[in-house]
């Protein structure tokens, strides 16, 4: 089954979507991280994320462009986190998809859904502050609005994080084991 949750910065998202992996009891599991390590401080993170992650009873694969590739077969349930930050690096990544990230993006979430039990996939919401930004900016934020806009399209449960407050959209995610 695919999941997609979304919901703004510091909305909840992330430990929703772990709490709903743990529910789902589907082992092993899977947790795909896309946070491009830039500097010391991001290298940090990811260590501390890590060990909170493997306590909980995850893998890791840092996957920053090109999920198509991403090998995860025998994994019961995949989080994939985030969205916004696997869109950025194959539109800004060298190497990354530019232009057609949206369709290599989704061409990479169907292959990794056909390999594992259920995909849980983290995106955010960073379209209703009422900014005007510059081109470069909204050309980011329509390849994530499409993309978005497919996975909700192709997932079998939707659900936005409102201050830690899961707003079912699609589907039911207390029917799924």
């Amino acid at each position: 089954m695919l999941f997609l949750i979304t919901g703004g910065s510091g909305s909840g998202k992330s430990e929703y979507a772990e709490q709903m992996v743990l529910k789902l009891q589907k082992t092993p599991r899977l947790y795909i991280a896309t946070m491009y390590p830039f500097d010391e401080e991001c290298h940090q993170r990811i260590k501390r994320h890590r060990c909170m992650r493997a306590e909980k009873g995850f893998d890791t694969l840092e996957c920053y462009t090109g999920l198509k590739d991403a090998d995860v077969s025998g994994y019961g349930t995949v989080l994939l986190e985030c969205m916004s930050n696997l869109t950025a690096n194959e539109l800004y990544q060298e190497g990354g998809a530019k232009e057609q990230c949206a369709e290599a993006i989704l061409e990479g979430v169907r292959r990794v859904q056909a390999q594992c039990g259920h995909l849980l996939i983290v995106t955010n919401e960073i379209f209703s502050d009422g900014m005007v930004y510059e081109e470069e900016t909204r050309n980011y934020q329509r390849h994530l609005g499409r993309i978005n806009r497919q996975l909700a399209a192709m997932a079998d449960v939707v659900v936005e994080v409102v201050c830690s407050i899961p707003v079912v959209h699609k589907g039911n995610p207390e029917d799924v084991r």
